[in-house]
């Protein structure tokens, strides 16, 4: 046993002493180390100076040997003809291998054909998977790619988009695991382009989907006679409501997609996923198919159904309320030629109607109603240019917000009235002094501003309480049930009440109310993200942007500026700080689109 080759540790060496237990190995390097016997193992009974270069083996023999066991020296002397410490530890080394042999203990088990091309072909695949994975890490520290590295540029969105907590590849390059790290690195290599918009992605916010709808056919009241308005932006297509007056009576027609989404139907739960469509600068993810809106849109054909509500209006009350589903004939036109014909008075129609509108905004403003009017404004990407610009406003619009708001009023009362559950929009009283409500018609943006603490939240409940910003008693979501989940459940309660069908009880219309508020949270969340987001696109396309900053507050050291132009905000800090509602040009600095953020400088 001295003098014998042994293997440590896939180390040849030889021993050279045996001391009670233990056996002590030379190595090639002529270092030294005592050990056990079950530590190595032996090769050959005589120690010889060997290598790694070894012979050609004769596979061919293994044949007739498939998952046999043999010990070292039989199958040495059938691959190398001979049983030497050389052609010994050749096979030693081929046992450690692992592709045609394993070791039993001491004995050596002969791998069959097939586990022999099952075991190579994983390490072939392991081996390509290995050198894409260094030539993706090596593109990627050039920040550059190829299409060898799609299927590692797809886990790395897959992290971006908030899919997938890993992405084995950042680890390799010493990038965290997270959204904004993972999306900051497809950004800087151009793999994601800055018009990407990765947020409803990481919302997991459904698509549309490709859904067949079936318009049922049930008894209507015509109004065909009545000249009914829906008016919108240019291009628009898909119209909800509309106005028209008869005397005294003002109607709202809104679309009856009640008719089409009754509760508990398929479509019906497809909508409370979703809660409401996502008005997105590229895009917009509808809350029913696409399909519906054709069939159900008012003006799309010469004939459009209806949920028709007509009241009568004296200054104070909302009086003569009649709810029926109808049959209409719309002429759909746009918020400019409406603010033509309201400039000369050429619609006798509309000129009433929008009298009508401004006796009850006085009313409402009366009974304390407030509004801010805080700046908003539009966000769009379009042909690969985003665009911001401040929303309009009109003698027109002013006209069909009121019209609306007067038939969520209406409405509420008629629900209210006759007992049908349904979901209520409400808002508590604010927070205002008496000085403050003095002057809440004429208040400075930074007045406005500072006033949006003292507001309370809004909320949705089957009860008819105070909306206090609209200054009602009660208010029901009624005019967008293509729109807005709200909406539909209202039709579908008020639908089969005036039909005398079965109305879900309050129990269930407050569990929906649960349901659909987790989606609207995130329909929020996505639609704010998502206009920063090209807001800050804008910015990059446009990298000299300058425009004016008011000062809407005082922090410390700082000015918090609105940027009225572009619906911004941002602090800027100052030796002397400026006054309140003091204007200054702003310019933009710096644009993040993983921050979402941007920083202004004072030109």
């Amino acid at each position: 046993m001295i003098n014998s080759l042994v293997a440590y540790k896939g180390k040849s060496a030889r021993i050279a002493d045996i001391v009670a237990s233990k056996f002590e190995l030379v190595f090639a390097d002529g270092s030294s180390l005592k050990v056990r016997e079950k530590d190595f193992r032996f090769i050959h009974p005589e120690f010889t100076q060997i290598n790694d270069e070894c012979p050609l083996a004769d596979f061919a023999v293994l044949a007739d040997f498939q998952e046999e066991t043999l010990s070292l020296q039989e199958i040495t002397e059938w691959l190398f003809d001979e049983f030497s410490a050389q052609t010994a530890w050749c096979t030693c080394l081929l046992v450690e291998e692992g592709l045609r042999f394993y070791w039993q203990k001491d004995l050596v088990f002969v791998r069959p054909t097939a586990q022999v091309e099952s075991v190579q072909a994983k390490r072939d695949s392991e081996k390509r998977a290995a050198e894409s994975l260094a030539h993706c890490v090596d593109n990627l520290a050039k920040n550059t790619f190829d299409e060898q590295d799609e299927p590692y540029l797809k886990e790395i969105a897959r992290v971006a988009l908030n899919q997938s907590k890993t992405a084995k590849i950042l680890s390799h390059i010493g990038v965290e695991n997270s959204p904004d790290s993972a999306y900051q690195l497809l950004l800087k290599i151009k793999y994601f382009a800055p018009s990407f918009n990765p947020y409803p992605a990481r919302f997991d916010i459904p698509k549309d989907e490709e859904i067949a709808v079936e318009v049922p056919s049930i008894e209507r009241v015509d109004l065909t006679h009545l000249s009914s308005y829906a008016i919108d932006n240019e291009g628009s297509d898909d119209a909800d409501d509309a106005i028209s007056i008869e005397g005294e009576k003002l109607w709202v027609h809104v679309a009856d997609v009640a008719n089409i989404v009754p509760s508990g139907s398929d479509l019906d739960e497809y909508a409370q996923q979703r809660g409401s469509n996502f008005y997105l600068p590229d895009a917009i993810i509808h809350m029913l198919p696409t399909s519906l809106t054709a069939a159900s849109a008012l003006g799309a054909s010469d004939k459009s159904d209806a949920l028709s509500f007509s009241f009568e209006f004296d200054g104070k009350n909302i009086n003569n309320i009649e709810v029926m589903q109808s049959v209409i004939s719309v002429t759909n036109t746009t918020y400019e030629k409406v603010d033509e014909m309201l400039q000369v008075n050429s619609n006798a129609d509309l000129t009433k109607i929008k009298a009508i509108g401004e006796a009850h905004k006085k009313f409402r403003d009366s009974s304390g109603s407030i509004n801010l009017h805080l700046p908003n404004v539009d966000v769009k990407f379009v042909d690969g240019k985003a665009s911001v610009a401040p929303q309009a406003s009109s003698s027109s619009r002013d006209l069909v917000a009121e019209m609306m708001v007067m038939a969520g009023r209406t409405m509420a009362q008629f629900t209210s009235d006759n007992l049908i559950p349904v979901p209520y929009a409400l808002q508590d009283e604010g927070d205002f002094s008496e000085e403050f409500l003095a002057k809440k018609d004429t208040l400075t943006l930074s007045e406005s501003f500072l006033a949006i603490k003292n507001f309370k939240r809004s909320a949705t409940s089957v009860k008819p309480l105070l909306h206090y910003g609209l200054g009602l008693p009660a208010y029901l979501r009624v005019t967008s049930p293509m729109r807005r989940y709200y909406d539909l459940l209202a039709h579908q309660q008020i639908v089969n009440f005036i039909a005398d069908k079965p109305m879900l009880p309050v129990s269930r219309v407050k569990e929906i109310i649960g349901t659909v508020n987790m989606a609207l949270a995130s329909v929020g969340r996505v639609s704010r993200f998502s206009d920063d987001h090209f807001k800050y696109v804008f910015l990059m396309q446009n990298p000299q942007w300058t425009g004016t900053g008011v000062v809407v507050d005082i922090r410390g050291d700082k000015a918090l500026f609105m940027m009225p132009e572009i619906g911004m905000m941002t602090q800027i800090k100052f030796k002397n700080l400026p006054k309140l509602d003091e204007e200054m040009q702003l310019q933009v600095s710096r644009v993040s689109l993983v921050d979402k953020s941007a920083n202004f400088k004072v030109v």
